[in-house]
This record gives C-alpha cells, sequence and structure tokens, in this order.
C-alpha cells in the first residue's frame, strides 16, 4: 500500500486530548471513517486541531489541512449566526413579523409569522410544495418566491418541523463572506468557488434508509418536506450544487473554519478582538421555541433561536447537566457544539456520511471522549 494511502491523523493536541486522537484514528484504522477533521476550541485557543484520511473513496488523496468538505446543515449554524448578528446591529428583530421586512411574505395566512419562527423551524414552511427538484433549489429568486406565496402546513409556532432545505432560502445567507469568515479569516464558504473545488472531498452517501416515505399519509409533514425535494446526498459533488449559495445546506468548510466562526458564541461574542455578537443577544439563543416531537425529524427536539438546546433523548452526547449549550449539525454527522459554561466550542466534518440526521456514532464517540478528557483535568 502507499503512503498516501494510510490513513494516519495529522495535526495538534494537547495531551490532555490524547483519548480524542486515539479515537479519530481507531475509525479511520476501522474504514468507518474516510476523512475528517476536529477542532476543539477553549478560552479562544485551539487545544485540539486535527485530520486524515481521505478525500474520495478510492483513498488516492489524503486529507490535508485544508481540505473542505459540504458541511449539509451545519450551514444553517453559521446563517442563523449571521441573523443573530444583525439582531444585534438593531437591523432584525426577532419578535417582529417577516412581513415587515419581507412583504411578500404576508401572502396564505403568514402574516403573523415571526423571525424566530423561521429561526427555530417552527414556521410552517418545512419544505416546497411539490413538485419540486433539487435543481429547483438552486435558482434562488424562484424558489424564495414560491415560499413567499406558500400556504404553511402547520399552525405556525405551535410545533417544530425541520425546515431541512427551506430555512437558508429564509433567512438568507444575509453577509456571511464579508462579515463573519472575512473578518476571523475563517475558511468557510456558502456554496465554493471553483478555484477551490481541487481542494473539496467528495461526499459519500449514507446508506438507504430504511424508511418508505411512501407509506406515509399524503399530507404527512415529514413526507412533504422529504419528497420535495427528495434528499439527493450525491448532488453535493456536482458543479451546480457547488456554484449554488444554499444557506441551509452547502457551507464548505472543514472543522478549523467553522469553530473559528462559532467560538464567537461560546466566548461571550467576540473572537481574537473583533466583536461579532453583544451578551444580549446570545442569551437570545436560550429562549426556547419549542420543546416535542420534531413533525418532520420525528424525534424529540428543543429548539431555542438559532440552534437546538440540550435534551438528552436527542443528543445523549452532551453532559446530562448541560445549561449553557447549544447546536446544530448536518445530514450524515457533521456537529457544531457551543459550551459556553466552559467557553468551550467542538466542530467535527467529515466526508463519509452516517445514516444520522443528527450526529453519528463517530460524532458521539469524539464528542464524550472530548468531555471525558476535560473531566479528567
Amino acid at each position: 500500500m502507499s503512503s498516501e494511502r494510510v490513513a494516519s491523523v495529522q495535526g495538534d493536541c494537547d495531551d490532555a486530548f490524547a483519548r480524542v486522537k486515539k479515537e479519530f484514528q481507531a475509525f479511520l484504522d476501522s474504514d468507518e471513517e474516510l476523512g475528517a477533521s476536529i477542532t476543539v476550541n477553549i478560552d479562544g485557543r485551539n487545544v485540539l486541531d486535527l485530520w486524515g484520511g481521505h478525500c474520495d473513496e478510492s483513498r488516492n488523496v489524503p486529507w490535508k489541512k485544508d481540505t473542505i468538505t459540504n458541511v449539509w446543515s451545519t450551514t444553517k449554524a453559521v446563517t442563523n449566526f449571521a441573523a443573530l448578528m444583525l439582531m444585534d446591529r438593531g437591523q432584525l428583530d426577532p419578535f417582529a413579523k417577516v412581513a415587515t421586512y419581507w412583504p411578500e411574505f404576508a401572502a396564505n395566512g403568514k402574516q403573523d409569522i415571526e423571525v424566530r419562527h423561521l429561526l427555530s423551524h417552527t414556521s410552517g414552511l418545512a419544505g416546497w410544495e411539490a413538485p419540486f427538484t433539487t435543481e429547483d433549489m438552486f435558482n434562488l429568486r424562484t424558489s424564495t418566491d414560491m415560499l413567499a406565496v406558500q400556504k404553511p402546513w402547520w399552525e405556525p409556532g405551535t410545533a417544530s418541523g425541520y425546515h431541512a432545505h427551506t430555512q437558508g432560502h429564509l433567512v438568507g445567507e444575509l453577509f456571511v463572506a464579508e462579515e463573519i469568515a472575512g473578518p476571523l479569516a475563517a475558511d468557510f464558504q456558502i456554496g465554493a468557488k471553483e478555484s477551490d473545488w481541487i481542494r473539496i472531498a467528495d461526499i459519500v452517501p449514507p446508506p438507504p434508509l430504511d424508511f418508505d416515505f411512501t407509506a406515509l399519509p399524503a399530507d404527512s409533514v415529514m413526507a412533504k418536506t422529504f419528497s420535495a425535494p427528495p434528499a439527493n446526498a450525491a448532488a453535493a459533488n456536482t458543479p451546480g450544487w457547488r456554484k449554488a449559495e444554499l444557506g441551509a445546506l452547502n457551507g464548505h468548510s472543514n472543522a478549523r473554519g467553522v469553530a473559528r466562526m462559532l467560538s464567537a458564541v461560546s466566548l461571550g461574542g467576540e473572537v481574537d478582538g473583533v466583536r461579532l455578537l453583544s451578551q444580549k443577544t446570545i442569551d437570545l439563543i436560550f429562549k426556547e421555541q419549542s420543546n416535542g416531537v420534531d413533525l418532520v425529524i420525528g424525534t424529540p427536539v428543543r429548539f431555542g433561536i438559532g440552534y437546538a438546546l440540550p435534551l438528552q433523548e436527542t443528543a445523549p452526547f452532551l453532559p446530562a447537566d448541560a445549561q449553557r449549550i447549544c447546536f446544530w449539525g448536518g445530514w450524515g454527522g457533521s456537529l457544531i457544539i457551543m459550551d459556553l459554561e466552559r467557553r468551550m466550542t467542538i466542530a467535527y466534518m467529515m466526508n463519509k456520511m452516517g445514516t444520522g440526521t443528527m450526529g453519528s456514532s463517530r460524532g458521539d464517540a469524539y464528542v464524550r471522549a472530548i468531555y471525558a478528557s476535560l473531566a479528567a483535568l
């Protein structure tokens, strides 16, 4: 076997977190992990910044320090962070009607939907009315106009229904490049410049879901969300996907890039002297908006404004006594956790997708190892 095909963990790691590196290497050795990166930032310092594995299934291209990949719904964590920045500047009110900023949105009984409902997946707009394809999403103007005139699928504010594809269109990517990634020199893009395609790790789709959506009632929110458009992981490797700007789905980054931006939440709003949020706005995240079985995911989820909040049924890898932690992840396993109590940010991005919609067995193992390492200090 060539040296390029030997999957060894690279990067830096404080001795106290050696067990995380060992866990990562074990997953690479077993081929359960193909390529990935993991970053842990505490008090503004990366105590762990690891990467390893390969960018392709044939294991010919090594995952390098600057490798990026499609991070799926971890993109939402950044898009919603941009919305929080607008709130912090007084340009967006989370309790204002969406129609205040977007008059056309009031159509079809949506006049009372508030900004916070979009950020907590409770607006009733979890998907598009069929027929609707993955490629239809790429035309932002047309697909967003469709949401503006669409009728909610349930009474807004009464329950969450994960806005898997639509949240980016509803919230918008706003000013991620100019106001967040740029000032922090964070390696993150919504979509990806063609000049960067050479360093993108291909997405390896997960095993097919052992679930028949056609068996659900035609008016099922879950069935409607995942049928228009149908889930299509392979689309992430296409030029059309990479050229699009999908604020819910096609952020391209690695663990270091995502942790760099979202550590602002864990660190009280400031990263290396760059102030992005006030404490008052960070506190908004923890105002619970829903707590119950999500109509799309089908499992209990507790949403604040912009992020999920700890719930043992959903995130058993988080400390049972967690209070000031918020998080989200992407289809197949990517994960971002902001732990304000410990001033810690955990990011995990990978290219081989697991079967989970929130986290994976690998992410679960890494996070548990990180918290065990902290407890041993």
